[in-house]
């Protein structure tokens, strides 16, 4: 399997007319630059807002990282102009109540809450709320944050069943984001580190 096919494998909830069109042009732009399209949405607010929802590889966005990916793709969308009226460009991060998008987000969140709707009726329901207690290659099964009579504790919902989901922000949550944050921050600074340290033997090199 290529990349390119593991990649539209993994992925859950796909986006369908101007916001597919969109997400075709802004992603190879994004990982030209080591960011990873999490979401396009385009929505009447305020206008017309297209919102990008991005990070980097290790799961890091800072303010800075925004302001770089709103450079890299304005032009490409300028160039490309799919969306013929005016519009105001909203670059973020996903946030830590963030969207599940793709099945390896299923796994990295494993354990905590999460709400979702599906686009077909799943044992009798079109909305969920509950914590994913496992993920594996078709979907994830759900433990009910509360069954109702009569419901099971749990339930199965495959990925292609899934239409939109998206974390519960609870203090579990949190804690284990910004462990996860911080984790990514030190290897990030970690390697830039070693980028600036080659960088200087290279100048020492040249100029010995």
């Amino acid at each position: 399997m290529t990349a390119a096919a593991s990649e539209a494998d993994d992925r859950i909830i796909r986006e369908s007319g101007i916001d597919a069109r969109i997400a075709l042009i802004v992603q190879p732009v994004l990982k030209a630059i080591g960011f990873r399209l999490v979401r396009v949405q385009l929505t009447g607010q305020n206008g017309l807002t297209l919102q990008i929802m991005a990070e980097r590889e290790d799961g890091t966005m800072t303010v800075e990282d925004c302001e770089e990916v709103s450079r890299a793709v304005s032009p490409a969308l300028d160039v490309e102009d799919p969306i013929e009226k005016a519009y105001h460009l909203e670059v973020s991060s996903p946030g830590i109540d963030r969207p599940l998008v793709r099945k390896s987000d299923f796994t990295t969140w494993t354990g905590h809450l999460v709400k979702l709707e599906t686009s077909v009726l799943v044992g009798d329901r079109k909305r969920f709320k509950g914590k994913i207690a496992e993920a594996d290659a078709d979907g994830i099964l759900i433990e009910r944050d509360k069954a109702a009579y009569g419901e099971e504790p749990t339930v199965r919902v495959p990925y292609d069943a899934i239409a939109e989901a998206r974390l519960v922000l609870t203090d579990d949550l949190i804690r284990d984001a910004l462990s996860k944050d911080n984790r990514a921050r030190k290897e990030a600074r970690k390697r830039r580190g070693e980028a600036e340290d080659a960088a200087e033997e290279n100048e020492t090199e040249q100029e010995s």
